[in-house]
């Protein structure tokens, strides 16, 4: 009986919370603040969301773009924003968990500055090379490296991105002799790749499965526990012997760190809502990317985690963005 009257209760609350937030006299909009340009990855997952979200909510999402400093500013607007409910910010694993560890100074913190909402999708790497390269495995790929002289050349999206980690990941838990080439983005990277002036590439499955499934790139493994739904038939790394290499370049929801928690759990309801939504979910999972909903706590518990993960990598490489 105590624990049904505390659903009860903790309903009442939520349904408390959410009511301000779904009337459209007082809060005409909810705002999601992006920390990327738009036509990118996190862009296209919270457009593909926010209608969704909106009818959870009872009215309009907007999606604003701010982007810019590794996803400070996107960062900083949330930050600054009133903590009613009405501004989400969606961040990549990078702003949240990596970039403490990659910069000395940082204008927000994650504990100080903000309560985490919900995980939205997982985005797992995959080990990529041209179709002309002579492995057809991860193994014989790092048999290759091995056997380089002056090491293989990997591309990355930049320093300190996933794909930069599942490089330092890689050749620490095979030996292989790799050398890290740094772009500015995953386009330019993925453009070279297919040019033949890098070896390989570590990228999130969004990004690379349309170039997979046309036959422009050649996929050698996943790096993550289990295989993708999207791709069933490529095999992790761990399945071909190779242990050590987990990135999973996650996007989640947060909200200014006063918001009051029933008013987070509100959302967190809401977020359910969208994304178990059939039309969202196809669309996500089509995309490659992997809907993944949370308790506020279970994300808690990942930024903190992945925060202590990342730190000892990026501390062992001495590991520093200029």
């Amino acid at each position: 009986m105590t624990s049904r009257r505390h659903w009860i209760a903790t309903a009442a609350l939520a349904a408390a919370a959410l009511s301000p937030i779904m009337s459209g006299a007082q809060t005409p909009t909810t705002r999601i603040v992006v920390s990327f340009s738009p036509g990118g990855p996190v862009d296209a997952v919270s457009r593909t969301l926010a209608e969704e979200l909106g009818k959870a909510l009872g009215h309009t999402v907007v999606i604003e773009n701010k982007p810019g400093a590794n996803g400070a500013i996107g960062a900083m607007e949330v930050v600054r924003s009133a903590p009613d409910g009405r501004t989400i910010w969606i961040t990549s694993v990078g702003a949240a968990a990596i970039n403490p560890s990659l910069y000395d100074k940082l204008p927000y913190d994650m504990q100080r500055d903000f309560a985490p909402v919900s995980l939205v999708v997982n985005n797992v790497e995959l080990l990529v090379v041209n179709p002309a390269d002579p492995a057809k495995s991860a193994g014989e790929f790092v048999a290759r490296a091995k056997a380089s002289a002056d090491g293989l050349p990997m591309a990355s999206s930049g320093i300190g991105s996933i794909p930069h980690l599942a490089i330092e990941q890689l050749a620490d838990g095979t030996g292989a002799k790799l050398v890290h080439i740094p772009y500015k983005g995953a386009a330019p990277a993925i453009t070279d790749l297919m040019g033949g002036q890098v070896a390989g590439f570590f990228g999130d499955v969004p990004g690379l499965i349309g170039h997979v499934k046309g036959g422009k790139l050649r996929v050698l493994g996943i790096a993550a526990p289990k295989r993708h739904p999207a791709l069933p038939d490529v095999p992790t790394l761990e399945e071909q012997g190779i242990r050590g290499v987990d990135t999973v370049n996650w996007y989640a929801f947060f909200v200014p760190a006063a918001t009051p928690p029933a008013v987070v759990l509100a959302l967190n309801k809401a977020v359910h809502q969208a994304l178990t939504a059939p039309a969202v979910r196809d669309k996500l999972i089509a995309s490659g990317a992997e809907p993944l909903p949370s308790t506020p706590q279970e994300l808690a518990a990942l930024l903190k985690s992945d925060t202590d993960k990342w730190a000892r990598l990026i501390k062992a490489k001495g590991i520093k963005v200029q």
